[in-house]
């Protein structure tokens, strides 16, 4: 069993949600599924037998999603940063992601769902933490314009 595991409050979709998210990532799957019980869905005020959370794992890493209700909503304030390696992968990622939701300013997007995921490249930390500020500085520049992240136009911006 990890050590910390991310946990996400749905109002009624996180088994929705975790099947979405499972379908876009290759080495994921639901691990298991509970249900309200008497007792939980009484406290809850959540009709009994319907789901209440998900476990489940996405390249590795496990999450927990739970039917809460809508006390609580999501936040740009936490997200979930996938590093790629190509810009097929981001890109894929990206639209996948995505779809339904809004797409934000530097790889920064929310899904359907509400929850916010940043898609970058593996490349753009080793560029923004150069020693010559003035490639890392047009690295910024180039990325400040971008939605989508566009690996080429990094390399450009910091080849100058």
């Amino acid at each position: 069993m990890q050590k910390i595991t991310p946990f996400l409050w749905f109002d009624n979709n996180a088994e929705e949600a975790a099947k979405s998210y499972i379908s876009i990532f290759k080495n994921s799957k639901i691990i298991d599924i509970t249900h309200y019980g008497e007792s939980a869905a009484e406290a809850s005020g959540r009709l009994k037998g319907t789901v209440m959370t998900v476990t489940f794992e996405l390249e590795g890493q496990q999450f927990m999603a739970l039917n809460g209700g809508p006390v609580f909503k999501f936040s740009p304030a936490i997200s979930f940063l996938i590093n790629c390696e190509t810009q097929e992968e981001l890109d894929d990622l990206w639209e996948k992601l995505s779809e339904g939701g809004e797409k934000e300013q530097c790889g920064w997007l929310k899904d359907k769902f509400g929850v916010s995921w940043q898609i970058v490249p593996n490349v753009l930390s080793d560029m923004l933490q150069d020693k010559d500020a003035k490639k890392s500085e047009r690295v910024l520049e180039a990325l400040l314009q971008m939605k989508k992240i566009d690996i080429q136009g990094l390399r450009n911006a910091y080849a100058g």
